[in-house]
This record gives structure tokens, sequence and C-alpha cells, in this order.
């Protein structure tokens, strides 16, 4: 079903497809096929029980949940588009590699010229329907989960990627919101950051951005990403190599 990272070797291909499979968490008793089946692959994958650079089955995958090849299809084709799952002509999917120290730093640059502008454009255009949507969604979530794996974690992950994009679409430039959203920076760096235990931090920043926006105070609003992004950096820096 799973295979072991890849060397690109026939030899060691053949070698790798008879290691024991990986187990993957069950599915629960009633569910909705495709979407279930995509949180369990997506769980393995955060969670590293499907290691980074693993060769995936669609008919192994299949066998193991009890499910049609249909189902897996589906989420391969998701997680393809998250970025978790890279396809290769001729070599089907394999998991990404985790995100390198370089491609953070990176990542980081660009979230530094768009996020603190939207977090200051939001404050400045900031109308009632905005407002409710940032009240409600601080609301969200108030304590922060314990725990390392993700589906402890991945209600905070979410209240992460919805804040950040509350704030790019209340900034009023979608092109700018869309392109952000295809990094799936919030996936990417929660898969490699949650056990450094930043979860309260990072609510604490979300709440003084959160603020300053509702007050409409543009420069604090500004000041306030950057100072979260800052910190969120750093956080990440001392996991990864």
């Amino acid at each position: 079903m799973i295979n072991e990272p890849h060397s690109g070797d026939q030899r060691g291909s053949r070698e790798s497809a008879a290691r024991p499979a990986v187990s993957l968490p069950a599915l629960p008793e009633r569910h909705g096929l495709g979407g279930d089946v995509y949180e369990i692959i997506k769980r393995s994958i955060m969670d590293h029980i499907i290691e980074p650079g693993a060769r995936l089955s669609i008919d192994g995958l299949a066998r193991e949940l009890g499910v049609s090849q249909t189902p897996v299809r589906e989420a391969m084709a998701r997680l393809e588009s998250d970025g978790l799952v890279n396809k290769a002509a001729l070599r089907g999917y394999s998991t990404s590699p985790v995100i390198t120290r370089a491609e953070l730093e990176d990542l980081f640059g660009l979230r530094m010229l768009l996020e603190p502008w939207a977090a200051a454009s939001a404050a400045q255009r900031l109308d009632a329907r905005t407002a409710a949507a940032l009240r409600t969604e601080m609301e969200s979530v108030t304590v922060v989960p314990e725990g390392t794996d993700y589906e402890v974690y991945k209600a905070l992950a979410a209240h992460d990627a919805r804040f950040h994009d509350l704030l790019l679409e209340a900034a009023g430039n979608e092109a700018v919101r869309q392109a952000f959203e295809r990094t799936h920076c919030h996936l990417h760096l929660f898969r490699v950051y949650y056990a450094t235990g930043g979860g309260t931090e990072t609510l604490r920043e979300h709440r003084r951005v959160a603020e300053a926006v509702l007050a409409g105070d543009d420069v604090e609003a500004r000041r306030a990403m950057q100072s979260h992004l800052t910190a969120s950096l750093a956080r990440i820096l001392e996991v990864v190599p």
C-alpha cells in the first residue's frame, strides 16, 4: 500500500514494495466515503504515519480502508491540490517532501509582503460584515488543544487558515487572496511545527491583529501582523533543520 521513500532505482522500488504496509486509522462506522477517505489519508500524512516521499498505491489504500478505488482517487486529487502529494507520469503518487528551511523563509518573505498590507487594508475598509465575521472567527477557537497529532490540532489549523484568509478577503484584492491560497501555507506549516507548542502564542497574536482591525487602526493592524509573522517564523525555525 504505502512504501518507503524511493530512490528512483527500479531494484529499490521492488524491494520497498515488499516491505510491510503502514497501518492507517480506521474509517468511522458511519461515514461519507469521499470526505472521510480524504481526511484519513490527510491525517496520516500530517502526522507522518505516511512518511514524506513515500509511494502511494491507490489499490493498496482502497484495500486497507475497505473502499473502492473511486474515493481514494478523489482523495488523491484533493491532496495533490493541497500540495500534500505529488503525481508523476508512469510512477503514480507519492507524498510531498516537508517544507525546507529555504522554502520556509521564502514563504514568510511572501507573507511579509502581503499580510501586513492585508491587515491594514482590512482595518481601513472595515464594515459590519467583516467585523461580525472576524468576531465569530476569534470565538471559534478559544482554548489550545493538548497533543501534537493532527486529529487534536486540526481545529486550530483550520482557524489559522480562516483567520488569515478572512483578512485577505477583507483587503479587497481577490487576485492576491487567490495567489496566497494556492500556497496552502497553513497545512505545510502545521505539518512541521505544531509540536513546538506555539498554539497559545498564535491565538494571542491573532487577537492583537483582530483588535486593531476592529478598532479601524490600520497602523497597529499592520504592526501586529508583522509581529505575528516574525514570531511565527522564529518558532518554526526552532524545529526545521
